[in-house]
């Protein structure tokens, strides 16, 4: 290989970055300058965040009472959630009340509340910023516990579902006792008791209706105590309002976040080999409720500083400048490799 061409690849890597940066930056300028409510960033994620929960409220309300179905509960929840988790996001980055810190840390404990799969978002601050000094690479937990970098199986397909499996998997495949000692503690940090509460009423919600199915087909007769189908109805009301809209939003956010992140051979500091945009028209069902984030998403690795909604305001522009520097646009290439950058399938 020559090694002098290998070096320009690098710079000119590193010069088209700088030049998306710029370019998009300077474009959010000119959005901003154009509608001064953007001006009120701290407002505007507050009553964002706030909204939602409101509809989340108001749409529970609804299915309790009849007015809708359980399904339309589920979706309007889960595109609610969606949202929340993007001022999640920003939070994490600072990007409101960051000299008022009691309002800060009310926003991040209320978008902890709709989205109990989660990590603890003061936890996940330190993961996630690890994600982006490190990204692709074996310190990158966060994208570990997405999945990325697994082959395709069932096994991943499970951890894109479930937080819970995933943390055991990245446990059980570290590379060292000391290693397994410390992603143990911080795994119990992180997701207890809520996120595991969260997986426990899930598996028993499927065993429970799995048992009401199987057994009358086999002529077994079953009994359930007066108790037992109350806790039950609590559940199923729960799997409806919350549950279901959170499993339904991780898998999707899940299964785009793992799959546009580069994982394993992508250069340290290249930002261009971070992600891809993934935005074919057929994902748009997982794009939907995640908030569009297989579209928005590589333009945040370019500007980091930048609320959710000034993202989705620059993607025609971003998407153009990033096309012309050669980030990568849908390459689906990337499900039979495990991630990774190159062609290779190492």
């Amino acid at each position: 290989m020559n090694t002098t061409s290998l070096n320009i690849d690098k710079y000119n890597d590193k010069v088209k970055s700088r030049k998306i940066r710029q370019a998009i930056v300077g474009h959010c300028k000119e959005i901003e300058g154009k509608y001064s409510i953007l001006k009120h960033q701290d407002a505007l994620g507050f009553s964002i965040l706030y909204s939602m929960i409101g509809i989340i409220i108001v749409s529970s309300l609804c299915y309790l009472n009849g007015y809708i179905a359980w399904w339309a509960c589920i979706i309007i929840n889960t595109l609610c959630i969606s949202v929340a988790h993007e001022i999640e996001h920003d939070l994490i980055h600072n990007l409101y009340f960051k000299s008022n810190r009691v309002m800060h840390n009310v926003m991040m404990a209320s978008v902890w509340m709709v989205r109990p799969s989660t990590a603890n978002p003061w936890v996940r601050r330190k993961i996630h910023l690890r994600h982006h000094q490190m990204p692709g690479t074996y310190e990158d937990l966060e994208e570990r516990l997405l999945s990325n970098g697994q082959r395709w199986s069932l096994l991943r397909l499970w951890m894109i579902s479930d937080f819970i499996v995933a943390v055991a998997v990245v446990i059980l495949q570290a590379e060292s006792k000391e290693e397994r000692k410390k992603l143990l503690k911080k795994a119990i940090k992180a997701f207890f008791p809520v996120s595991l509460l969260h997986s426990l009423i899930v598996y028993s919600f499927i065993i429970f209706h799995l048992v009401n199915v199987a057994l009358p087909l086999l002529g077994i007769a079953i009994t359930w105590s007066g108790m037992t189908l109350k806790i039950f109805n609590a559940i199923d009301v729960m799997m409806v309002i919350i549950i279901a809209p959170n499993i339904l939003w991780s898998f999707c956010l899940h299964f785009i976040s793992s799959n546009m992140h580069y994982y394993g051979d992508n250069e340290s500091g290249n930002t261009i080999q971070e992600t891809q945009v993934l935005n074919p028209w057929w994902l748009w069902p997982f794009n939907l409720f995640c908030f569009n984030f297989g579209s928005t998403h590589a333009i945040h690795h370019f500007v980091v500083n930048k609320p959710f909604y000034i993202r989705q305001l620059s993607a025609p522009f971003a998407h153009k400048v990033m096309k012309d520097m050669g980030v990568r646009f849908n390459d689906f290439k990337t499900f039979n490799r495990a991630n990774r950058w190159g062609e290779t399938n190492n």
